[in-house]
């Protein structure tokens, strides 16, 4: 049986929680959902330009777990702009 997660530390919650691409309906779209400890992770390095180690700390994790939620995000990111999904920010496992 695996261990319970960690939950992860969030300074600030999303003011907007969701995103679509201009000129699409609603019902045409596909939806990926961005967690909010994933958004967290975008907002303190790529926004604030937070080093990881800097930033894991302040989440309440490992770097290399920080590396991996980064990464996700990251990959979640590109495929809705590539791909013209809406992205819906919500969930995740977090205080």
């Amino acid at each position: 049986m695996p261990r319970p997660r960690n939950l992860r530390r969030i300074g600030s919650r999303p003011e907007v929680t969701y995103f679509k691409p201009a000129g699409v309906r609603m019902m045409d779209l596909e939806e990926i959902n961005l967690k909010i400890d994933e958004w967290e992770s975008i907002r303190l390095t790529d926004f604030l330009e937070m080093e990881q180690t800097e930033a894991s700390k302040k989440m309440g994790i490992s770097q290399p777990t920080f590396h991996r939620l980064l990464k996700l995000a990251r990959k979640k990111l590109t495929e809705a702009i590539i791909k013209g999904k809406a992205i819906c920010v919500e969930g995740g496992n977090f205080e």
